[in-house]
């Protein structure tokens, strides 16, 4: 029985058109379509204001980066246009958060997830 010869084909890339546009310009127009279409961060400082809800400090609009929202159900997802399931707490009452639920779970079960 005899095999076929390999043969080596060139393989032809389609034609890169030309756009126009500046690097800058594509790059922005990328950001803006994976950019998540319900911003519930600026729904949640508008709504709750800037203040965290665990400390109580209250922030400047220069400062206002040290705020998160934390989803109280847990679920990202879940964001309701009344901002129910939302509270603003800064970095570290944040970070005390999600932390408290780790340790109780290692102090009571006797291991780390």
């Amino acid at each position: 029985m005899r095999r076929k010869p390999f043969s080596v084909k060139k393989r032809r890339w389609p034609e890169k058109k030309e756009s126009g546009k500046d690097i800058d310009e594509i790059v922005k127009e990328l950001k803006e379509a994976t950019a998540p279409k319900n911003d519930y961060r600026e729904q949640s400082l508008k709504i709750h204001g800037l203040i965290c809800a665990k400390c109580a400090r209250e922030f400047d609009y220069k400062d206002r980066h040290l705020l998160t929202v934390h989803h109280k159900d847990g679920n990202h997802r879940n964001n309701p246009p009344d901002g129910s399931n939302w509270e603003n707490l800064c970095v570290y009452c944040h970070d005390e958060e999600h932390t408290r639920g780790l340790l109780g779970d290692y102090f009571t079960e006797g291991e780390y997830p």
